[in-house]
């Protein structure tokens, strides 16, 4: 597979004809005017050729692909031309470190499994865990950094267990790197591009390393040697893909799916849609589904003719793009849904959903927006795909938090793309307690990816990211989309028990001549006792007071950074995922070049050591 850029290369002027024509039917309806999930022809070629090519042969662009010879293949690369695609090497998967620690992990062992510490998703650390204070955060500097190859999102959430750090990456590698220097232990090639984190537990006795690729594979590796144990792909529609880290809990890998099908319905002449969210319970010693439940019972069926003569289909959507969340003392899992992808809506979508641990069956849902049925083809000026019903895109992209609120009580705490966060009971049916308005709300705002819980405070940040086209003529489409120095961004905490605003910390601005800035706060939101953690557009982490909101610690990401593997990284835009807080150490991402952000390919780890 090295190889498959410098091919395309050599080869670019006998195809360049041919991969432009391709380029025009098969992709630019889509990609010369991006909407949501829909990454620009410019974030693209960001991409390694290499990256771009596991798309089209066995990701999420497969379908947009079918039927094209390796010969067209190379020739749309060759047109595409990826910003030095040409010189990208393969991924190195060799062991870098002198020695292997013995992988080990117990109850006792501070760790930062999956996307939480917790089954309940607070992302919060504990004291003896995190080992680190605010009184420690002036002490805190860079450690090492990681490159973690030619990529433009740095998007999986670090997982750290013992002196294990696991990270993946869009070119479709999983590391496993040593937590205290940074050496590579191992690495794993999937089918496809990584988006989520991984989840520690065991297969068959076997320590694992659990994950899934944007084709829909979930994979079982040896957690001490990187070997596969079992591949597996629990379901069946070619557009499926895995966003959300898997959970592991008693010996069951519960994994949701979400669907790339909202991105391709932009697409005049594509029968939109048919693809429904699901989560599914496996057993995690083989792979074998226990059982697989949609947000949409029944599938979809032929409805209208849409503008351009093309046989529509609904219901569809309701996405899940987050992890479950576990509920013990109820035997429940929770999971929050995306919009509707098409006509009819559902009560399912933008809503979060009670499902039987053991069966898979629905408990309960309580939808908070109601007929949001909404794709890419809203966003163009071309008759198609977009609903009768067109709504506002107010997805779910982070999954609820479990906490308890006081003796006796409980409650489900989430945020939503809409500007609002709420309070659930989730011992009376998912009972409203309470609302409160956060952000202004949109495609790309409200609040994104993840929000935190200490069980008093409810940590939330907002995106609200502002996002124009300027007149480019040197870009294929003619302009280029600009970020708004000067919205989105803040964060909030509330009392999980009244949903009051307890503090408001607002955006920083933009500084300097930076480019590509803007102040929006995107990414998950992670917590310690006193401290709040939360990445930026603008390239900055930021440690804020718990109890006041002020900012305590400041580093910016977007730079150059020198690598433990040799290659030189930089950091950009920090989005998606959030830090991991583990024994004295933070370990984050930066690099996400969507939305007109900045890209970037680094992993960073901290210490106060």
């Amino acid at each position: 597979m090295r190889y498959v850029c410098l091919f395309a290369l050599i080869t670019s002027t006998l195809w360049a004809q041919d991969g432009a024509a391709i380029y025009k039917q098969r992709c630019a309806s889509c990609h010369d005017t991006p909407a949501v999930r829909v990454p620009s022809l410019s974030t693209i070629k960001a991409m390694s050729g290499e990256a771009i090519y596991l798309a089209l042969t066995h990701g999420v662009m497969k379908t947009q692909a079918d039927g094209l010879s390796s010969a067209q293949i190379f020739g749309l690369l060759g047109y595409i031309a990826p910003t030095g695609g040409a010189r990208a090497a393969a991924p190195d998967l060799t062991p870098t470190c002198a020695s292997q620690p013995v992988f080990s992990a117990s109850a006792n062992t501070p760790e930062w499994n999956g996307w939480s510490t917790t089954i309940t998703n607070s992302r919060f650390q504990d004291a003896a865990s995190a080992g680190l204070t605010a009184a420690d955060l002036g002490r805190l500097k860079l450690k090492w950094a990681f490159n973690l190859g030619e990529v433009s999102e740095a998007r999986s959430q670090p997982a750290v267990l013992g002196r294990y750090v696991f990270i993946a990456a869009t070119t479709g590698v999983l590391y496993a790197l040593d937590s205290d220097s940074g050496c590579t232990l191992w690495g794993f090639r999937a089918a496809s591009g990584i988006r989520g984190g991984v989840a520690i537990g065991e297969a068959a006795g076997t320590a694992a390393a659990f994950f899934s690729d944007g084709a829909a594979n979930v994979y079982a590796v040896n957690a001490q040697s990187g070997k596969l144990i079992w591949k597996v792909r629990p379901v069946d529609h070619f557009a499926a893909l895995a966003t959300a880290t898997p959970r592991y809990y008693n010996g069951v890998l519960y994994q949701a799916f979400s669907s790339f099908e909202e991105g391709i319905s932009a697409d005049p002449k594509y029968q939109c849609c048919t693809s429904r969210g699901s989560v599914v319970a496996l057993s995690a010693a083989n792979g074998d589904t226990l059982w697989q439940t949609f947000t949409i019972p029944d599938p979809a069926r032929p409805t209208l003719m849409s503008p351009a003569g093309t046989q529509q289909y609904g219901p569809s959507g309701a996405a899940i793009w987050a992890t479950p969340t576990i509920d013990e003392q109820r035997s429940a899992l929770y999971v929050a849904t995306g919009d509707n992808y098409s006509d009819p809506p559902t009560n399912t979508s933008d809503a979060v959903l009670a499902i039987d641990l053991k069966t898979g069956k629905l408990l309960w849902s309580d939808q908070f927006t109601g007929n949001d049925a909404f794709n890419n083809a809203c966003s163009i000026p071309i008759p198609g795909n977009c609903p009768v019903m067109h709504g506002s895109d107010y997805d779910f992209g982070q999954p609820p938090i479990l906490l308890t609120v006081g003796a006796g009580k409980r409650a489900l705490v989430i945020a939503q793309k809409s500007g609002m966060a709420y309070g659930l009971d989730p011992d009376a049916k998912g009972k409203r307690l309470w609302q409160t308005r956060v952000g202004n709300g949109g495609p790309l705002g409200g609040s994104q990816w993840g929000s935190a819980s200490d069980e008093e405070r409810f940590y939330v940040a907002v995106s609200d990211l502002g996002l124009s086209a300027a007149p480019d003529p040197k870009s294929t489409k003619g302009y280029r989309l600009v970020l708004d120095p000067h919205k989105g961004g803040g964060l909030y905490a509330l009392d999980t028990r009244t949903g009051k605003i307890l503090w408001g910390a607002p955006a920083a601005p933009c500084a300097g001549s930076r480019t590509d800035c803007s102040p929006a706060q995107s990414a998950a939101v992670t917590a310690i006792p006193g401290v709040v953690f939360s990445g930026s557009v603008d390239g900055h982490l930021r440690a804020y007071s718990a109890t006041t909101g002020r900012v305590l610690w400041d580093t910016d990401t977007a730079r150059d950074f020198p690598t433990v593997n040799g290659k030189p990284a930089k950091g950009g835009s920090i989005d998606a995922a959030g830090p991991a807080v583990v024994k004295g150490m933070l370990f984050v991402n930066s690099g996400y070049g969507q939305w007109g952000g900045m890209s970037g390919n680094v992993l960073l780890a901290f210490s106060v050591r």
